[in-house]
């Protein structure tokens, strides 16, 4: 990860929690107490963004004490204790919160790839996510499918090529849209297209696609286009992924399965904050 990002982004977020203060605590709590805190998983889960978590309460007060008892990727059992905390109560409390958002979100990231990628044990195929992350918040939101034991789709609209419907439509045909685009893209960089039949899978691999999309796709037709792609183009599957049925999509032959909902729409991980003075 990008610290010096990920820095920017948390004094934006302390701002908009702190802004001018935090007059409940500062009322009640003397500038020279202390306190031990311990961050404790409600549920069954997959940890991720701990030493996020851990950079909020250093931008606080260097002096404050961190120490994580999980690293991110580890699998924990509800009660398990994650992390103990010690230092002024003050700067504590000030970063609670926003310390566990994000191991709330993250972890909760992490725990639904981690059943995805369970799903796929014993075959070839990658999980990716999809752009649909919550702005703002999208290199901490891939980094957490990492940890879960997916991969990451590209990054955001410079990465790479990635032709949908309307560019198909707003460029006239599937030929047309890949053979501009490869006229002006790099000769490193591969083009992917979306594809909803197999009427449209045929016109990418007649015109070389390197990636084709099959979009929202039955698992017979995502099996016949296997057949008639016959290796030429890499293979992604999305569109109504979900725990049930992704292993039945894997076993069709494609390569790749982008999911939107481990970002989009996940859980977030229980964990709860607890302060003892």
């Amino acid at each position: 990860m990008n610290w010096l990002l990920i820095d920017e982004k948390i004094k934006d977020w302390l701002s908009e929690d702190i802004n001018h203060g935090d007059i409940t605590t500062d009322s009640l709590i003397d500038e020279d107490a202390v306190a031990i805190g311990r961050f404790i998983a409600k549920a069954d889960g997959t940890i991720a963004g701990i030493d996020i978590a851990q950079r909020v309460f250093t931008l606080l007060d260097d002096r404050i004490i961190f120490d994580a008892h999980v690293s991110d990727g580890k699998r924990v059992t509800k009660g398990e204790n994650i992390a103990t905390i010690s230092g002024k109560t003050r700067r504590i409390l000030y970063g609670e919160r926003l310390a566990l958002n994000i191991l709330q979100r993250l972890s909760g990231v992490a725990t639904e790839t981690a059943k995805f990628v369970d799903c796929l044990v014993g075959t070839q195929v990658r999980l990716v996510e999809t752009r649909k992350t919550t702005p703002g918040m999208r290199m901490i939101e891939k980094y957490a499918v990492k940890v879960g034991g997916g991969f990451n789709h590209r990054f955001d609209l410079s990465e790479a090529v990635l032709i949908k419907d309307n560019h198909i439509a707003a460029s006239g045909s599937i030929e047309a849209a890949v053979t501009r685009a490869r006229a002006k893209i790099p000769h490193t960089m591969k083009i992917e297209i979306e594809v909803e039949n197999l009427k449209q899978l045929k016109e990418a691999i007649d015109v070389g696609a390197d990636i084709i999309m099959l979009d929202n796709m039955s698992v017979p037709m995502m099996r016949e286009a296997v057949l008639l792609n016959d290796k030429r183009a890499i293979l992604e599957a999305s569109g109504n992924v979900t725990i049930a049925n992704v292993r039945e999509i894997a076993d069709t032959g494609v390569e790749i399965i982008s999911v939107g909902s481990i970002t989009h729409s996940v859980k977030a991980l229980d964990i709860s904050f607890r302060l003892s003075i």
